[in-house]
């Protein structure tokens, strides 16, 4: 199973609900994606103070690599894709993007 976490900086002027419409887009294609398991995103609720101004964030969860890889070149991923970028504060800038291999996670 591969967990695809990806972390946000939102822009000072996002519009309130912008990122809320952009998760539930790219939830919406747990219908559309075979292999697409699970999504999961919300606010940054950490107490630590170690978010370095990543406010957000989603993970999703893939059957295996495959999936992730079809996830990854669908259309409606590139433009919500596209959607969030814009909604970063410098663009990719404001993004991480991290996978993690579950089956070789201890």
């Amino acid at each position: 199973m591969i967990r695809h976490v990806v972390l946000f900086k939102p822009r000072e002027d996002l519009r309130k609900g912008e990122l809320q419409k952009i998760f539930d887009g790219l939830a919406a294609l747990r219908h559309a994606i075979p292999g697409m398991v699970d999504f999961h995103g919300s606010e940054n609720c950490s107490p630590e103070g170690l978010n370095r101004g990543y406010t957000h964030g989603f993970t999703i969860d893939f059957m295996d690599v495959k999936a992730r890889d079809t996830y990854l070149v669908d259309p409606e991923h590139k433009a919500l894709g596209e959607q969030l970028t814009a909604a970063a504060d410098g663009g990719k800038g404001g993004l991480l993007v991290f996978d993690i291999n579950l089956s070789d996670a201890h």
